[in-house]
């Protein structure tokens, strides 16, 4: 897992951005950021630059256009392992008897999580 790409918060807004959009120029980025977020052009610019030394973004010119270099899936995955890893012993199944013992689901979120189960095991 020492390969893997590991985002905290800040980097995530801007890949939700690229994974909605394909491709943006980073100028676009920033706009967008300072409106919902409220960062400035220099805080967005160090994420960048961050998430292409890291290998999440490729940055192509003319116009410092901006496009993810890894999937929303891959990142999930990667997150969802490091969880599992660190609270429940790399266990699926304490996370889910844990989950599962804090939180009320209702007769359609378990005939769901049933059949999910069911056809995993096709």
């Amino acid at each position: 897992m020492k390969n893997e790409i590991r985002l905290h918060d800040g980097e995530l807004n801007v890949m939700e951005l690229l994974w909605s959009n394909k491709e943006l120029a980073a100028r676009d980025i920033s706009k967008i950021i300072k409106e919902y977020i409220g960062w400035e052009k220099n805080t967005t610019y160090t994420v960048i630059k961050r998430l292409i030394d890291k290998g999440a973004i490729v940055r192509e010119d003319p116009g410092f256009i901006c496009k993810a270099n890894v999937t929303k899936k891959k990142i999930q995955e990667t997150e969802t392992n490091i969880l599992l890893d660190k609270f429940y012993g790399g266990s699926l199944v304490n996370f889910i008897n844990s989950y599962m013992m804090n939180y009320r689901m209702n007769e359609e979120e378990r005939a769901a999580l049933l059949q999910l189960a069911q056809r995993k095991q096709s």
